[in-house]
């Protein structure tokens, strides 16, 4: 799924015609590289400058890096080992230097005598390997390297040039190697075909792509660099929103029955029993919703909250327009927990209105049936049977809903929650459960910056709910430093023995279970390093564990108080018996893992301790907090850490106890994190295709891009005029992501 803007002869041609089958295979296995074209839009990381040399103060620990620095000295030592008993080991030891800090090689045995004879004192070189520490310093064992000679034809021009790009490289084939490959393909960019239509290309002062592909594998000035980048972020930018611009186009040709809520039906009813006022953005929210429920063809739309905001309630209005209207709503939640949990609080707001066909139900009533995995035979049939014969309005359930054997009467529309737990296959399923294609709204309670959402969900319309809803309580956040001062955490098991007191409820939330399959795989990754500062020793420890925990809080700080754990590899009943007693309040404290992340609701628990919180995504703590303070008493959240104060870590938490602004909160994760893990878990796991292109960086290029498509699609929606730009989305949209847009 890359965007190769150009897939015709020559710049199809596979690698190993090229190359060689040897160097071909290690690009394809490592790098993902099969053809001319893909090397091509393998773009340098970062370059070097001659005289201003990469940081070696600023290495990342158990990275694989690329250097330009000189030797500053090099010695070798004998020693005796196992296999050289009599001291005839040798090892060699490099110190390259490259003005702002120094570096140790390392070479043992035979591998010593080429670097010996190469790297003196002043030659200057490439390194590449994967920094470690030894004794307290940083080292690179046994490194690749290339000497950067001005006496022989072949580094000439690279040396003597400005600039040497380094390329996103791997242990098995290093930057260097991977730049003499591309220049060999180089002169083939000529016969690249141009995706962008001439007009835009032109109006925008853009370099052709042949040039662009140049300049950013050889540059002479900085200019060509930022010429070159702004070109192929234009590129990348407008091929997606091309294919998401003609997604939407195709959407609006398909029928749907058009949902128009009876005048006086279950809605009006709903909303009279009420007891409170919906926000003014609910309403404009529900009003953009009940519109395209209205039209006659299926809605998209995304519905983005923060935790708390209300989005439950504006999704279960959708559910009743929709019944009201003679079709039914389906609700697919990504756990047993969550969707038992959405099935109480719908039949809890609904009251009698979700008694249809039962004594003492209302004459409007309709059922609201709930459908997973674990149920028992007969609670089974029952509710298939209620969805096949219409007698359930509302079904509420797990993947389990997706099965051949579910069967609708009439499903007109489906609610996703928390999109991005779902695959699009099976969205795709239960959508081909409807006479027509239902309307569909997806849900998340994670924050979604505008221009992600714009990349990532462009095929769905966007609704935002930004307004906390009356009664709702501010919640207090503080970072616990549990290394640097013990009495801190002491203070905080006091504060949940109070919020106790003043009869509350409290979560402990832990990243691991604390069983023994867990178990081994931590201690396998804590055995994998070998970092020695304080904040290494505070990550090789295994994951504080939830049966650890609570072990130690009942037998200490929490004595007395009712304790009882939750996590994922519990039999559904037990975790539904556990979940049932902490929000009737028979529980005081709930010590769990993120199972109960999205979607629990006790508006009496006011208290939250996240054990390792940097052990967890900026997203992910943002979410946990937001189980408490859901009633009118205030939430407290304390964000328990081993890491020191001046680690990337620390910084992180102190953001998040710093703001309750989620959309500001989800800049500063995905500034913080590689852009493709974020992408990538939206794109259906798909490796990100962006490769210049920075979503919260380029908001203004993205907005333009998607303005720009929809203009292009609305005029020409099968882009006749424009071959380069269908070759390109032939490129994009391979089988799996055509159908995964076909699926949006």
């Amino acid at each position: 799924m890359d965007l190769v803007p150009a897939l015709k002869e020559p710049l199809e041609q596979p690698l190993k015609s090229v190359l060689g089958p040897a160097t071909a295979k290690v690009m394809a296995e490592h790098l993902g590289l099969h053809t001319v074209g893909d090397l091509l839009h393998h773009y340098p990381r970062r370059y070097e400058e001659r005289g201003q040399l990469t940081h070696l103060a600023d290495l990342p620990m158990d990275e694989h890096v690329t250097v330009v620095a000189q030797v500053a000295d090099a010695r070798l030592h004998s020693f005796a080992s196992a296999k050289a008993p009599r001291g005839k080991g040798q090892r060699l030891e490099v110190t390259i230097t490259d003005g702002s800090g120094r570096l140790q090689l390392v070479f043992f045995g035979s591998g010593v005598h080429k670097p010996h004879k190469e790297l003196l004192p002043g030659t200057r070189a490439m390194f590449s390997g994967k920094v470690s520490v030894f004794n307290r310093r940083l080292q690179l064992a046994h490194p690749a390297y290339e000497l950067l000679r001005a006496d022989t034809d072949e580094s000439v021009e690279t040396w003597a040039g400005a600039l040497i790009p380094l390329y996103p490289a791997t242990a098995k084939l290093e930057s260097w190697k991977i730049g003499k490959a591309i220049q060999t393909v180089l002169p083939t960019a000529q016969e690249a075909l141009d995706p962008l239509p001439d007009s835009l290309r032109d109006g925008r002062g853009l370099v052709s792509l042949p040039e662009a592909l140049l300049k950013i594998h050889r540059p002479h000035t900085k200019a060509d660099i930022a010429d070159a980048r702004a070109r192929l972020k234009w590129d990348e930018a407008f091929v997606l929103q091309v294919a998401l611009a003609r997604r939407r186009h195709a959407d609006a040709q398909l029928p749907a029955v058009p949902r128009v809520p009876a005048a006086d039906g279950l809605l009006t009813s709903f909303d009279a029993r009420l007891p409170f006022t919906l926000t003014e953005g609910q309403q404009k929210v529900s009003k953009e919703i009940f519109d395209d429920l209205a039209t006659d063809h299926p809605m998209h739309r995304l519905l983005q909250g923060e935790v708390g905001s209300g989005k439950t309630l504006v999704a279960l209005r959708a559910m009743l327009a929709v019944v009201d209207a003679g079709g039914q709503a389906a609700m697919l939640a990504p756990t047993e927990v969550l969707a038992q949990q959405h099935h109480r609080s719908v039949v809890e707001m609904m009251g009698e209105l979700a008694e249809g066909g039962m004594l003492g139900g209302s004459e409007r009533a309709t059922k609201v049936v709930v459908l997973t995995g674990s149920m028992g035979t007969a609670a089974r049939r029952q509710a298939l049977l209620d969805l096949v014969t219409g007698e359930a309005g509302i079904v509420i359930g797990t993947h389990a809903l997706i099965e051949d054997k579910v069967r609708f009467h009439d499903l007109g529309l489906v609610v996703v929650d928390e999109q991005h737990r779902f695959g699009v296959e099976q969205r795709d399923a239960l959508r081909g459960k409807g006479k027509q294609p239902p309307h569909l709204l997806v849900m998340t309670a994670t924050p979604i910056p505008r221009t992600v959402a714009m990349t990532v969900f462009g095929d769905l319309e966007t609704s935002v709910l930004d307004q906390l809803p009356a009664g709702r309580s501010p919640i207090a956040s503080h970072v616990v430093p549990a290394a640097d001062k013990p009495h801190f955490l002491a203070r905080a098991w006091e504060r949940v023995r109070e919020e106790v007191g003043n009869g509350h409820q409290a979560y402990v939330v832990c990243p691991r279970i604390g069983d023994d399959a867990d178990e081994a795989a931590d201690s396998k990754k804590a055995g994998r390093t070998k970092k020695t500062s304080p904040e290494d020793e505070a990550e090789k420890r295994p994951p504080l564990a939830v049966l650890d925990i609570a072990d130690q809080l009942v037998k200490g700080p929490l004595h007395g108080l009712g304790v009882e754990v939750l996590h994922g590899r519990m039999p559904p009943d037990d975790k539904d018996a556990v979940m049932r007693r902490f929000a009737a309040g028979d529980t005081d404290v709930l010590v769990a893992t993120t199972v109960i992340e999205v979607g629990v609701n006790v508006p009496n628990a006011t208290a939250m301790v996240i054990m390792d919180a940097d052990r967890f995504g900026v997203s992910q703590l943002h979410q946990l907090r937001g189980r408490v303070g859901r009633g009118s008493a205030p939430g407290l959240c304390l964000l328990v850490s081993e890491m020191p104060e001046a680690s990337a870590a620390r910084q992180r938490l102190d953001a998040v106890a710093a703001t309750l602004d989620g959309f500001e909160l989800s800049r500063i994760d995905l500034e913080q994190r590689r852009e493709g893990d974020v992408l990538g878990q939206a794109q259906s796991g798909a490796r990100s295709s962006l490769r210049v292109l920075a979503v919260i960086e380029d908001e203004e290029v993205i907005a333009e891009a998607r303005e720009e498509a929809a203009r292009l699609v609305a005029a020409d929606p099968e882009l006749e005029t424009l071959p380069g730009l269908r070759t390109a989305l032939d490129a994009l949209l391979d089988e799996e992501r055509e159908q995964y847009l076909d699926k949006g």
